[in-house]
Order: C-alpha cells, then structure tokens, then sequence
C-alpha cells in the first residue's frame, strides 16, 4: 500500500512518534511524505521516505496528484486545527480529494493509529481492487 505523510510544525514531533511507535507496520508499505516531513521520519525510523517537495512549495500538489492518478491508499496528515503558521500548507484540497476519491484519511493520532491498525490487520486491501478496476478501465 501506498501511505502518504503531511504533518503541520506543530505535529511534526508526533509524527516522528507515530512512526517510531508502528515501525514494524509501516515498513512493510511504500511511503511518501511532504519534504521536511519525510526527512523528520527517516532520520528517526530508518524508513525509507519517498519525498515530496515541502508542503508550500509544490509538495501538496504533488500529493494531491497522486490521490487523483489513485496512487495513494492513505493519507495521515496531522494538522494543528488550532495555529498554522503562513508557510505552512492549507492541505484541505487534499482532505477534498480524498472524500472525491475514496481514500481513507487520518487527520489526528486517534485516527491515523486506527488507520495503520486497519493496514496490519488488511482492512485496506480492497484499495487493491480499487486500484485493479480502474487501470483496467
């Protein structure tokens, strides 16, 4: 499965945390994060991070193209819904995307540790035919 990562600054320590906590999950998955993100979660997982730019220079939308070409099968994106910096991406036209394409989306630890969860146990595994349908279409 293909697992996508955002963290607002303020969540970016959680999201080290998260990964750390559920290492022996996600490293059984391809992930994808926003630049600074991806870079956080190497540095203290040893997971390999495929990264995007940083959210405000192109990152969201390269996440966001991914959801619409249905490349993505997750995406946990830990916001602060009460301060967000000016340079830091407004990721709700990812949050759009995935409600318009299906795509399971976590946007705080409760649900993001629900998510991972779900992958381990292969709650996600009809994304595969998701995916099947429409390569075939």
């Amino acid at each position: 499965m293909n697992i996508g990562f955002v963290a607002h600054d303020n969540k970016k320590k959680l999201m080290q945390n998260l990964c750390i906590a559920y290492r022996g999950i996600l490293c059984k998955h391809t992930l994808f994060a926003t630049g600074t993100t991806g870079r956080l979660i190497e540095e203290v997982t040893n997971l390999t991070v495929h990264k995007f730019l940083a959210g405000h220079l192109g990152g969201e939308q390269q996440l966001g193209s991914q959801i619409e070409h249905n490349m993505m099968d997750a995406i946990i994106f830990l916001r602060d819904p009460l301060y967000k910096k000016s340079h830091e991406p407004e990721l709700s036209n990812v949050i759009k995307l995935c409600d318009v394409h299906n795509i399971p989306v976590a946007t705080n630890l409760a649900t993001a540790e629900l998510l991972i969860k779900a992958l381990e146990r292969g709650d996600l595994e009809w994304r595969e035919v998701v995916k099947s349908t429409n390569q075939e279409e």
